[in-house]
């Protein structure tokens, strides 16, 4: 005002908001220290037309430190025009970035982390040269939402009255699962040899879903080298059965180890052959299942079974895990998986694949020719997936030709982009069983 001499300090204050949900804001402040003559009143340096007039300031004047301040609020105001921007910018990206990493990590767990079993694959393909895609999560939701919904529909279709199964003996059991020989009698009075799964009173009620959803897997599927279920029996306080048609077939892993030599002698030679013919089953029955969009994700000799004539079904994974505990290990994410029949990126980052199973069939592959040993023995599952990292790999069996060692080890690329597709191993396969067959 002119009227006294003072030092005035002047505090700006300014707040900048880019989310208010999440409540992120930046304080930007500014002090400057005004000094007031007496006798020299405020001139504004634009006229009552509010427009700017042409003066000429004297240096050291009231003026100059009026016009400085408001060089300095401009300048301010323009920085933080920037830095909103750039914040803003930051903001987006980082957003950007966290859903699609969560579009990733929904589709890499699925709707159900605990179903290791077969699953719908996104994306069909004839090879293995890249991992399936993922979907978006509304996409996921829905298909979980439907899935629910289809498995229901299909105990529906598949229920069959308790009254026409008979148990007769048990052929394999666990700590709460148990598979049953025994006999179903159509609605004609024909009787049919069968397979039962089932749990015992013990079993908790997610063991008996996951039964069930692992168990419905095979539905629907027509194929000679695939064990397809054959129905399903749901009564009110008792446990469910799983009926598969049996034809005189075993566990391919327990025929495998019974191939050892035992204190009776030796059960049954296995031949090279025999071996490359029953791997070449497997593989046709792999590409069946891809074919109809469908990832096993737990393809091991534990997971088929094979005849007297060494006819050998891929089957679900229902029950795997109690009846062959020893394959199957939890690494603290509280979710039982065959870690080492998994590859690289199913174990690192839950990713599965076309490739994956290859993968998978490489080790069941190294099972035959060794007789279902275990796999990496020596190696603790924890220390597995980085084992696997460091470029080892199970060692050649012995006795093992090495043609198709070599196509183990194929199997086993670090990069899904280099490992063959079921067509690749089975013309592969065919032309070594053609060259045994003509040494014979």
């Amino acid at each position: 005002t002119g009227m006294v001499n003072a030092e005035v300090d002047v505090d700006i204050r300014i707040n900048v908001t880019l989310n208010r949900m999440a409540q992120n804001v930046t304080k930007l402040n500014f002090k400057r220290r005004k000094i007031c003559l007496k006798g020299m009143p405020h001139t504004s340096v634009f006229g009552e037309t509010g427009i700017l007039q042409n003066e000429v300031l004297v240096a050291g004047t009231p003026a100059e430190t009026t016009s400085a301040l408001y060089i300095a609020v401009s300048c301010a105001c323009a920085f933080v025009t920037v830095l909103a921007i750039g914040l803003l910018a930051c903001y987006l990206r980082n957003n950007k970035s966290r859903r699609h990493g969560d579009m990733l990590q929904e589709s890499r767990n699925g709707s159900n982390s605990s179903a290791q079993g077969l699953t719908p694959a996104p994306v069909v393909s004839c090879g293995m040269t890249a991992p399936l895609t993922s979907r978006r999560p509304s996409y996921t939701r829905l298909d979980h939402c439907d899935r629910s919904n289809d498995l229901q529909h299909r105990i529906a279709q598949l229920t069959i009255q308790r009254c026409r199964v008979r148990l007769r003996s048990v052929l394999l059991e666990g700590t709460f699962g148990r598979v049953y020989k025994g006999s179903y009698t159509d609605e004609d009075g024909g009787e049919e040899e069968v397979l039962v799964k089932t749990v015992t009173d013990q079993a908790s009620s997610m063991q008996v879903s996951l039964l069930l959803q692992e168990g419905m897997t095979m539905y629907g599927l027509s194929h000679k080298n695939i064990l397809s279920i054959l129905g399903v029996s749901i009564e009110d306080h008792t446990a469910p059965f799983l009926i598969y048609p049996h034809q005189g077939y075993t566990n391919l892993k327990r025929f495998l180890q019974k191939c050892k030599l035992c204190p009776e002698g030796v059960a049954h030679t296995l031949t090279t052959q025999e071996v490359v013919d029953m791997a070449l089953q497997v593989i046709t029955g792999m590409q069946y299942l891809h074919k109809k969009r469908l990832l096993h994700k737990d393809l091991a000799t534990r997971n088929c079974v094979v005849d007297d004539k060494l006819r050998v079904q891929i089957t679900d994974n229902a029950l795997s895990r109690d009846l062959f505990p020893a394959d199957y290990h939890c690494l603290g994410d509280n979710e039982n998986r065959p870690v080492k029949w998994l590859s690289i990126e199913s174990l690192t980052k839950k990713t599965f694949s076309t490739a994956s199973d290859v993968w998978s069939f490489g080790v069941l592959l190294w099972e035959l020719t060794t007789l279902a040993q275990q796999p990496y023995v020596e190696i603790d599952p924890f220390e597995i997936a980085a084992y696997l990292q460091d470029g080892y790999r199970l060692a050649q069996p012995v006795n093992c030709p090495d043609e198709l060692f070599a196509v183990m080890a194929y199997c086993w690329a670090m990069s899904v982009d280099e490992r063959p597709t079921f067509s690749q191993l089975l013309v592969c396969l065919q032309e070594f069983y053609a060259q045994l067959t003509r040494y014979v």
